[in-house]
């Protein structure tokens, strides 16, 4: 697989993005309007009611943090060089024809695009399952058949998750993911079958209907069901099992002339240089830990001997030199997806104990800062202490229930005898618990995983597909070159403090 350049590759090229205002999709946009001007069009798929409330979100969007390195390269030009090469769609990859109601516009985009690339999807742990299935999954088919109709269609390329593989140990291959095969060891009584989850789906979804659920009630049904369902399975919950079956359906996509490239990041993390480092937007995986942290919240932690992070410039050249790579070779007639893992764990592994520490020392260096009381301007620095580092789960949790569960039913106890005199107070303690508990629960596998993910495709990639210096150091996707005490002391955490935690 040999290119002259990537760049040149990317000349004059039609592509349509999914899920486009997302965290990964923008940099992806972003970084293909910095390196190839000279690109034909982006179309960019916007959940929006309308082709006016689309193109409002791309003002929006576009005036973003994450652009202003391609806002000062074009300075009085920007929005016209916008105007040419970015064209919103309004649509919702959930609905058929990708929720695009304007048929001239579906006739443009079959006609034009070169490229699909689908970056849509709910990435919330214990998201809904309606919402999760539908977007995840039904998402996945509906990208899928669209593409199919594409005239000059090149390559499809799908952003999946390297937690895909469910609650695997050892090392885990970059291979597909089999229509209706449960999980390796899962004793499931049921044959996982896609068109009968979304008959379940819809059936508790009618129910919860039938039986006046409010609102509330509803959401914590349909999220309860989501777990239980990709738990019968073999996989931790529904956002992992959702794209499960989104790549289930994606691989097993007949009727089609092009290639497809499956993309599967692990942890994804703030950007390592460009378009700047250190930008972000939300508390995503590992964030929660730093937030608690600053706040001096987390005096108690699981250790790990290995944590997967990734950054997310990496995942985002993986995508584009992937996307180049299979989309301007000549197809050898094998219709099976091309699979790639971003990972850093076989190349540059993360130890859960270094991560702990770089918390540690960057918040005691730099503090945040309390809420500042009446008539102070600014809060006081938050003092945080080492915390106590457990060496297995088991043993966190005893802690965990012995010093803050047990002393909270104690008081739930003293409450309901003299007569609910704590109610508020113990109220607030026991919802805090609770949510405790849960977050406990949905991270717990996470923090557990002893999985490495192979990235030989990946390698073979970055091997194959040569890159002349300046492309080299502008699309790397080598996890080697990361340093990360660098990363997460003077990149990373900065990057949360000024983006996300302010």
């Amino acid at each position: 697989m040999e290119l002259i350049s990537v760049v040149e590759s990317l000349e004059h090229q039609t592509i349509l993005v999914t899920g486009a205002t997302g965290f990964l999709a923008k940099l992806f946009v972003e970084k293909l309007l910095r390196v190839q001007p000279n690109l034909k069009q982006l179309y960019l798929l916007i959940r929006a009611p309308n082709s006016a409330a689309a193109a409002q979100r791309l003002d929006n969007e576009v005036s973003g943090e994450v652009f202003r390195v391609l806002r000062t390269k074009h300075g009085g030009t920007y929005n016209t060089f916008i105007s040419e090469k970015v064209t919103p769609v309004a649509g919702d990859i959930s609905l058929e024809n990708l929720g695009i109601n304007d048929s001239n516009m579906i006739n443009k985009i079959r006609k034009e695009v070169d490229v699909v690339a689908n970056f849509a999807g709910v990435t919330k742990f214990d998201e809904r399952y309606d919402v999760a299935i539908r977007t995840n999954t039904m998402g996945a088919r509906h990208v899928s058949e669209f593409s199919k109709k594409c005239e000059k269609l090149k390559l499809l390329l799908h952003v999946s998750t390297a937690y895909v593989c469910g609650e695997k140990s050892g090392l885990i291959l970059e291979n597909p993911i089999r229509m209706g095969e449960p999980l390796n060891g899962t004793k499931s009584p049921e044959l996982l079958d896609i068109e009968v989850e979304m008959t379940l789906m819809s059936g508790r979804l009618n129910e919860l209907k039938a039986n006046q659920a409010s609102q509330k009630e509803e959401m914590i049904a349909m999220k309860e069901f989501g777990l239980e369902r990709a738990r019968l399975f073999g996989w931790q919950n529904s956002y992992v099992f959702t794209k499960a079956m989104g790549e289930m359906i994606i691989s097993k996509s007949k009727g089609h002339d092009h290639k497809i490239v499956i993309l599967r990041p692990a942890i994804v993390t703030s950007t390592l240089k460009d378009p700047f480092p250190g930008w972000i937007e939300g508390v995503r995986t590992i964030d929660g830990f730093f937030l608690a942290f600053g706040k001096g919240k987390s005096r108690c932690i699981a250790g790990n001997s290995q944590i997967i992070v990734d950054v997310a410039n990496l995942v985002v050249n993986a995508a584009i030199v992937a996307m180049v790579g299979h989309a301007h070779q000549p197809s050898d007639g094998d219709d099976r997806p091309f699979i790639y893992h971003s990972a850093s764990s076989a190349k540059a592994p993360l130890h859960g104990i270094k991560l702990i520490d770089y918390g540690y020392n960057y918040f005691s260096k730099n503090p945040m800062l309390s809420p500042p009381s009446k008539g102070e301007s600014f809060g006081k620095p938050i003092r945080i202490s080492s915390p106590i580092i457990f060496p297995t789960m088991t043993s966190f949790l005893i802690f965990f229930y012995v010093t803050c569960v047990f002393p909270v039913k104690v008081m739930l106890l003293l409450n309901t005898v003299f007569g609910n005199y704590f109610h508020d107070i113990c109220s607030i303690a026991e919802r805090k618990i609770n949510l405790l508990l849960r977050m406990i629960e949905l991270y717990k596998p996470y923090a557990t995983f002893k999985g490495i993910f192979d990235d030989s495709n990946t390698e073979r990639l970055r091997m194959e597909v040569r890159l002349d210096e300046a492309e080299a150091n502008m699309l790397y996707f080598d996890p080697k070159c990361i340093n990360w005490e660098d990363y997460f002391m003077n990149v990373h955490i900065p990057g949360l403090v000024k983006y996300v935690f302010k």
